[in-house]
């Protein structure tokens, strides 16, 4: 049974950076895609990030290009969200997903099979 985990949410300015991490466990995870998702109140879950386990392969929605950065740390099964200059916009539950033979690049909720319960993110500005 794969299990996620997210740490690191909080309280953040505008203009801040926030390190989330996601440990997982469970089994291998060479063949996997791992991914960050977000969501805010009143809205959909949406894609922010994902990772290619086998060739470190990343994909990165528009909105956080240049401010967010995937990476993982495969001696430790984790993942890893690098989120620098956040704006109030950022604000949202963060969750990690995870997807068996994923390719990292299909940027959909039903692409991922495992969910982490979700972290906080609030920026104030």
């Amino acid at each position: 049974q794969v299990q996620l985990v997210e740490t690191g949410g909080g309280l953040v300015q505008a203009g801040g950076s926030l390190r989330l991490s996601c440990a997982a466990s469970g089994r291998s995870f060479s063949t996997y895609a791992m991914a960050w998702f977000r969501q805010a109140p009143g809205k959909e879950r949406e894609f922010v990030t994902a990772i290619r386990w086998s060739d470190d392969d990343t994909f990165c929605a528009d909105s956080v290009k240049g401010r967010f950065t995937i990476c993982r740390d495969n001696a430790k099964n984790t993942e890893y969200l690098q989120m620098n200059n956040l704006t109030p916009e950022d604000t949202a539950v963060y969750y990690c997903a995870a997807d068996r033979f994923g390719s990292g690049r299909r940027p959909s909720v039903s692409s991922y099979y495992y969910w982490g319960q979700g972290t906080q993110v609030t920026v104030s500005s």
